[in-house]
């Protein structure tokens, strides 16, 4: 039995709650491999995140109005995202490809000047989807500021967050003040 195989659990030998599962003691120092999820129990998987987009004053506004030279900005940027999701195995790599039921991309204003990305992503399987989400979130909120950048070199991509994710061993879990 090799060391991963030792801790299929995914959790390094003696590391507590919150060690880096993505890492792994070798004979030459750390290194990296792909958490073995073979032995979890699939379950339903859920995961929220948020991107955040900001704009000069005023122009948020003006940019959601109407679809831009490359199309309808919201459309465009909400295919992006999912298909973004969609291929998080593929684009980071210690990720597990995974079998989405479900990406959806919401676009909210949260005050004059700053659109709020979220992205819902969900799945039955033996790991989360939060990196899904994530993914799913920034490229949809990358995507808007492609869409915009004509109109404002200043409109710009804030921060990523996980918001709330529920399924798996560790159960739910919501960010505070999210």
């Amino acid at each position: 039995m090799d060391e991963q195989d030792s801790r299929a659990d995914g959790a390094a030998a003696g590391a507590g709650p919150g060690s880096l599962s993505h890492i792994a003691a070798g004979p030459d120092g750390a290194r990296a491999r792909m958490v073995d999820v073979s032995g979890k129990a699939a379950t339903e998987r859920r995961a929220l995140a948020r991107a955040s987009v900001e704009f000069p004053p005023g122009l948020l506004e003006v940019v959601m109005a109407g679809g831009g030279p490359k199309g309808p900005i919201e459309e465009v940027a909400r295919v992006a995202g999912v298909m973004a999701a969609k291929r998080t195995g593929d684009l980071i790599p210690m990720c597990h490809p995974l079998g989405l039921d479900v990406v959806d991309i919401q676009f909210a204003a949260v005050g004059p000047d700053s659109l709020a990305v979220t992205c819902e992503a969900r799945c039955t399987g033996p790991t989360g989807v939060e990196m899904e989400a994530m993914v799913g979130a920034s490229i949809a909120a990358l995507t808007v500021y492609d869409m915009t950048k004509g109109a404002s070199k200043a409109i710009s991509v804030g921060a990523v967050e996980l918001l709330e994710k529920s399924g798996g061993k560790s159960g739910r879990w919501v960010r505070e003040g999210g």
